[in-house]
Parts: structure tokens; sequence; C-alpha cells
């Protein structure tokens, strides 16, 4: 390592320090959400198959987790396969899931779960998996259910938008069935009808790789959400670059409106 490249940690370290003392002095986001996106990009920079990054992904993931508990986050959503992922090759979608499964496999085996008492949940539609992951899905869910110090959320088989064509099935269907009146439709009562209804907004949803859209996440539950748009690809994101998207969102004045 050179001098350059020394002093230039030793700065980074400084404010990172900087950045923790701050925060602390704040009112932390409750919810944060998470797109995931780069992972490709990142192995192609690495020139390496899409599979690395996506495992780089993974990685990366229990590292921001940890940084989340770090500074007093609560819930975080990580949006980790899209509906419009089952359009990729044959062979990266399952590889997807097969990470996926032997993620959660791992995750009931961590301490760390139990000694956070992390609650696991999927939300999407289960019926678009393979089996073998809907299996795993269901043991994940049910061994964290006793858990309530954090919530952690995967979107999964996910679309902002089936899932609010889903609410909007059932809960016609429901009309029909005389459960509910058209006149008792609101926010609050369509909220029920969602993947997960006990979910708060998210707070705060940050966004790797330099793109600044949606991607159909949480599109009813991101109405006044506020947005962070970090330029670095998932798998190299650092805690410098997560500590400033708290930090952003900490320092703007919410409007909940237009």
């Amino acid at each position: 390592m050179t001098i350059g490249e020394r002093l230039g940690d030793l700065a980074s370290n400084i404010y990172e320090k900087v950045l923790l003392e701050e925060i602390a002095k704040r009112p932390k986001p409750k919810h944060l959400g998470i797109i995931t996106d780069g992972n490709r990009r990142f192995a192609t920079k690495k020139g390496k198959p899409a599979n690395y990054g996506h495992e780089k992904g993974k990685d990366k993931l229990e590292e921001v987790l940890q940084w989340c508990m770090d500074v007093g986050i609560k819930i975080v959503t990580v949006y980790g396969f899209s509906t419009e992922n089952f359009s990729r090759k044959k062979e990266e979608v399952s590889f997807l899931f097969h990470l996926i499964d032997r993620s959660l496999r791992d995750l009931m085996k961590d301490q760390r779960v139990i000694r956070n008492g992390i609650k696991v949940k999927i939300i999407g539609e289960l019926q678009t998996l393979p089996k073998f992951l809907v299996r795993t899905i269901k043991e994940t869910e049910n061994f964290t259910s006793g858990f309530n110090n954090f919530r952690l959320n995967l979107a999964i088989g996910y679309g902002g938008r089936e899932e609010i064509i889903n609410g909007i099935k059932k809960i016609a269907e429901d009309v029909l069935k005389g459960k509910i009146s058209v006149n008792e439709i609101n926010e609050e009562s369509f909220r029920n009808y969602l993947y997960e209804p006990s979910l708060p907004d998210p707070d705060l949803i940050l966004r790797t790789s330099g793109e600044e859209r949606v991607s159909n996440f949480l599109l009813w539950q991101s109405a006044y959400s506020e947005f962070y748009f970090s330029e670095v690809n998932w798998p190299e994101l650092k805690k410098i670059d997560f500590l400033r998207a708290i930090y952003s969102y900490q320092t703007r004045e919410r409007r909940y409106g237009y």
C-alpha cells in the first residue's frame, strides 16, 4: 500500500467516525428499503461471470445488515429478486434461486440471528418460485417468527405493480362476498390486502449503481419515502457510503405532499 493510499484510508476512517457521531445525534430511519443494484456490472468490471457478482452481493448484504443494526435501524426491506428477473437466462435465474435458498439455510444456523432477534419475512408471489425455495422460505419464517428486535424483509418474486393488482383482486372478491363495502375501501383498509400489512412505509430507500429509478419496488409503500442514490455497485458499497445515505436522510426536511 502506498503512502497516498494509507493517507486516504486514514482520512476515510476519520470521516466515518465523524459521521457516526453526527448520526447518533439525530433520528434514524425506522425502515430502510434497499435496491441492491450492480452485481452484474461489478462482475463484468472484474472480468468475472454474473454469478460472481451475485455471490459478492450476498456477502455485502450481511455486512450492510450489521451496519443497520449498529446505527439503530430496526426494519430493512431488500429487493432480492424481482418479477422482471424471471426474464434473465435460465442458468442465472436457477443460480439465484439456489443462492437465496443457501443463504436462508445459512441464516437459520447463524447465531447472530438469534442473538440479535432477527425476524425474517419474504414478500412476493411465492407460487412463482420453485418448490424447494418455498419450503426453505417457510422454514425460515417459522424459525424466526418469535424474534422481534430486528425485521428483515426479503422481496423475492416481487413486483410493486403486481402487489397492487393482487390487492385489488382480493378486495374485489371480498366486496362480492359482502365482507367489505365499496365505501369502506380507503388507504388504511387497502393496506390489509398488501403482501405484508404490518410493514410500515419505508422512511428511506437506498439504491446503488447510479441508477435513479424505483424499478417496481414498494410502489404503494414508498409514496412519501426519501430516496438516496449511490454511484457505487452494490458489492462495492462501503460503510462510508452507507453512512452518507443515512446522514443525508437525517438532514432533509420531510414533506408529505407536493
